[in-house]
């Protein structure tokens, strides 16, 4: 008899940054949710679930600076499951200084962390605490910007199907005279190819629209970095499968993420979709000017 497949996931990150929201998203995608659960005892949620025989197949803990007593124990607690072919995934939740400060300023509560001080000073020793941890995340969210129904929708995509062995990532077109996009894993600049913004007949235009994107794609250098970049990724793909890591943020940048970065977004998306990549491309700053 088959012994059932058994999913674990791990919710941490910033207080305030949506710990909680994504806990209720999966427990309506019909996973198990235990919050803030000492992580001496994942193994023994892991055997329970093993124990069930099939009635609770997925598996999520919330772990947060509640339990700093036994937080440090977290990272040997999942070795302790690698040792026994088990990878639960990690999803790290973070948002800025003033989008947190605004959050507890609403709630009107204290920071777990701010002692005598200040909600920011809970927030700096906080975020210098779990700095590693982020730095080992198989997913980061940013939730700064997003609303409920947003993360919702990006917790969905993440967790709301049955776990894949092949890597999932997110190609994401932004303007840098916006801002990176947080949770980047890699950013690629396209400004180093002219800007169509320059060309009068193509400026009302976007990367989508084939005038555009042939005129990106005929500019010098332009299909060598697609070549070059698309090995690059197939080869950390693969190192980042075999490390266990499941999704990836890829970030493409121009000056107002209109025109070049749209069109070599869609270009990388295509790639690594024909590579056997799950791909979701997103133009972040599309329709911003």
């Amino acid at each position: 008899m088959t012994t059932p497949t058994l999913e674990l996931a791990i919710i941490t990150g910033l207080s305030g940054a949506g710990r909680s929201t994504a806990a209720k998203c999966l427990e309506d995608l019909g996973w198990f949710v235990v919050d803030n659960l000492p992580p001496a005892l994942l193994s023994t949620m892991a055997e329970l679930g093993h124990r069930s025989g099939g009635a609770v197949s997925r598996i999520a803990v919330v772990v947060d600076v509640r339990g700093r007593a036994f937080f440090s124990d977290l990272r040997a607690a999942v070795a302790a499951l690698d040792t026994r072919g088990m990878q639960p995934r990690m999803l790290f939740l973070e948002a800025s200084d003033d989008a947190l400060i605004r959050r507890f300023d609403h709630v009107r509560r204290p920071h777990p962390l701010q002692g005598d001080g200040r909600v920011v000073d809970g927030i700096g020793r906080e975020r210098t605490l779990l700095a590693e941890l982020r730095g080992e995340a198989d997913l980061v969210l940013d939730t700064t910007d997003l609303n409920v129904h947003e993360l919702r929708a990006k917790i969905d995509a993440a967790f709301g199907q049955p776990r894949t062995h092949r890597l999932n990532a997110t190609v994401v077109s932004f303007g840098y005279k916006y801002g990176l996009p947080l949770d980047a894993d890699l950013v690629a600049d396209c400004r180093f190819l002219p800007n169509p913004h320059w060309v009068e007949e193509l400026r009302p235009y976007t990367g989508r629209d084939p005038q555009v994107r042939d005129y990106v794609l005929a500019q010098p250098g332009a299909r060598e970095f697609l070549d070059q970049y698309a090995a690059l990724l197939h080869l950390m793909g693969d190192g980042f499968a075999r490390e266990g890591k499941r999704y990836l943020t890829l970030a493409v940048g121009c000056t107002g993420g209109k025109h070049r970065s749209v069109a070599i977004a869609e270009q990388v998306g295509a790639r690594l979709a024909a590579d056997g990549i799950g791909v979701r491309v997103v133009h972040r700053d599309l329709g911003r000017e």
